[in-house]
């Protein structure tokens, strides 16, 4: 599909998410993992609880599993923490032991025709996709908690754009933004953001460059960061180099004339949002050109090749003549470059000996200069 930045969810491959790491957000992930994706029923030791879209029902040592906790009050500490930033409600029954989890922010939307029928009411593990809010990891920017390495992954995740017209690098991948004017990011951008130091945000780089390869751009402008697992209609390439310095020269070229304060970074996340839209549309009018160009190209090879009349030989660098040397009388016979006898001149109708000749040259001179 193509997820665009004004969609309020996204898609997360269950296989691709990072269930190591450390960050509250990994605990939302695996709970809502094994939430129920359809109304139903759950059996917990001989118990039959009726189970909502995006809740789970068990016990503890299920919920424990799930967490990969070891402890019970682990595992209720991180239930706590959960429900108060308003990520899930959770309730544990003091008689029957039973615990139920609802997700809050449960997407419903991406369910398909796929989820309404059927007797299983979970998911498999590590199959099929996770719909997630694209604001979801916005709550702890706003109360200033520090990022682990999991929210870090589902904070970029979530803010991946694709084919978005105020960013023209999204049209070679699937980019990382953060709102308008956040196409082209830095390490001490991210690390206020994540409340991290610049050298813990170039390491993380380092140990998920297979998730989001970083391209730097000259001077102090900052990097563009892909987002290679970005679930997309079309399948993608890693951009080159080269072609992220296009588009970064060609928005300068547009921005040539227009005047802004601020720093490098600032000043080049306003010309990316200001003139995407027309190096859009000038790179798929030239690529539409080129199309034209090759077909037409393709199309008078074709007619050269129809025309041409005589027979594709392989070049031929050498040619031979025979001066009948080794003829006993040089006007009786005639040999060609191979000694091959072609025949006395009398049988030769009006002596024509030119014409044998004329035959010996075209058969070994290169011909082919149509």
């Amino acid at each position: 599909m193509k997820c665009l930045k004004k969609y309020s969810w996204v898609k997360v491959p269950r296989g691709e998410i990072p269930f190591h790491g450390k960050g509250i957000l990994i605990y939302y992930m695996r709970l809502a993992s094994r939430a129920a994706f359809r109304k139903g029923t759950a059996r917990y030791c001989g118990y039959t609880n009726a189970v909502e879209v995006g809740s789970w029902g068990g016990g503890m040592v299920g919920l424990k599993s799930i967490l990969e906790v070891k402890k019970r009050r682990d595992a209720l500490e991180i239930m706590d923490e959960l429900q108060m930033l308003g990520y899930i409600t959770y309730t544990l029954e003091p008689d029957t032991k039973v615990l139920t989890y609802k997700i809050t922010d449960w997407i419903v939307e991406c369910s398909g025709k796929e989820c309404s029928e059927g007797e299983n009411i979970y998911t498999t593990p590590k199959y099929g996709f996770l719909c997630m809010p694209r604001n979801i990891t916005e709550r702890l920017v706003e109360k200033g908690h520090k990022f682990g390495e999991a929210d870090a992954w589902l904070d970029l995740w979530c803010h991946t754009v694709f084919r978005d017209k105020g960013n023209a690098f999204s049209f070679l991948a699937p980019a990382i933004q953060y709102g308008k004017f956040g196409s082209v990011l830095t390490l001490e951008t991210l690390g206020k953001r994540w409340k991290w130091e610049k050298t813990k945000v170039w390491r993380f780089f380092q140990f998920y460059c297979s998730y989001f390869p970083l391209h730097r751009l000259p001077g102090s402008f900052g990097c563009v960061i892909f987002n290679r697992f970005y679930p997309t209609q079309d399948e993608c390439d890693d951009p080159s180099d080269e072609e992220v310095m296009r588009i970064l020269e060609l928005i300068r070229i547009k921005a040539r004339n227009a005047h802004t304060e601020g720093t490098d970074n600032e000043r080049i996340n306003r010309f990316v949002a200001w003139k995407s839209r027309k190096v859009i549309s000038d790179l798929e009018d030239a690529y539409t050109r080129e199309e034209i160009q090759e077909k037409n190209k393709e199309s008078s090879d074709f007619r050269d090749v129809e025309n041409c009349r005589v027979a594709e030989i392989p070049p031929i660098i050498r040619a031979y003549f025979s001066h009948g040397r080794n003829c006993k009388n040089s006007r009786n016979c005639i040999y060609d470059c191979s000694s091959i006898d072609i025949g006395e001149t009398e049988s030769l109708e009006n002596g024509d000996i030119g014409a044998v000749r004329l035959y010996s040259l075209m058969t070994f001179f290169d011909l082919d200069t149509c």
